[in-house]
């Protein structure tokens, strides 16, 4: 098999996940899609996990489909359908993750590599990192949930620049795209992101997930809150999470939530 996918955990609450193909910068192969969202079930069915942190082996993120497969995975149209099932159903597992995710970048996030990216939460790069999405140049179309997601995330008129020209886009333009959220010298990346993930994990587990939700349902177009959500608002008040960052304020030091 080329490529794995592997995971481990920083911290009782912050756990990784890592794309490892570095001899294909970290292309992902079909049993690598199919692989994926068995791994994000584990690791969301741990009731301690607050934070995943994503990111690539070696050099880079991740360049997407392995495209030395294409000839096989699209021969037939029933092997498309099977690939294009796995990469959906891959996308939506990180998508729809109850924790955070964060997207640690070094190097080349391309073609369904920068989609992975764009479906986690926060993007934090090094000055070393660079995004394309290239269905353009191989005559093929991005997947419609992931062009929606690259709209909502930087704007009609720069999603129609990086997906009709299929550019390479540096880490500068990326940031003030707001393709990434931060970026930082290579040697301090890792160190960045461990500390922006401990911030994460000190917050309130349930106000992150609720709010996650909340953001996950605006994002689809729901502008109206199901009866769900209202519901998680309002249980809210009544968690131990409340209690718990309720007597922290007043006693003028940080929670500590279990």
């Amino acid at each position: 098999m080329s490529g794995l996918i592997q995971s481990g955990y920083h911290s009782p609450h912050i756990a990784w996940l890592r794309f490892s193909n570095p001899g294909k910068r970290n292309a992902l192969s079909l049993a690598m899609w199919k692989d994926l969202p068995g791994q994000l079930k584990t690791l969301s069915d741990n009731p301690d996990l607050r934070v995943l942190i994503l990111s690539g082996e070696g050099d880079h993120f991740s360049s997407g489909g392995d495209i030395s497969e294409f000839e096989s995975v699209f021969g037939t149209w029933e092997s498309s359908q099977d690939f294009s099932e796995a990469v959906d159903a891959a996308f939506e597992a990180l998508v729809s993750f109850r924790t955070p995710t964060l997207a640690m970048i070094r190097g080349g996030a391309v073609g369904g590599g920068c989609g992975l990216a764009l479906a986690c939460d926060i993007r934090l790069a090094d000055e070393s990192s660079f995004f394309a999405i290239t269905p353009a140049k191989l005559g093929i179309v991005y997947p419609f949930p992931e062009i929606a997601r690259l709209f909502a995330t930087v704007g009609l008129s720069a999603a129609k620049d990086i997906l009709f020209s299929a550019r390479i886009l540096k880490a500068k333009e990326a940031l003030r795209m707001g393709l990434v959220n931060q970026i930082f010298a290579p040697e301090d990346l890792e160190t960045a992101m461990i500390d922006y993930a401990q911030t994460l994990a000190k917050r309130s587990p349930n106000s992150l997930t609720v709010t996650k939700k909340i953001l996950s349902h605006l994002e689809s177009g729901g502008f109206t809150p199901s009866q769900k959500i209202q519901d998680d608002i309002t249980n809210a008040f009544l968690s131990g999470d409340f209690k718990t960052g309720y007597r922290a304020f007043l006693e003028k030091r940080e929670a500590e939530f279990k």
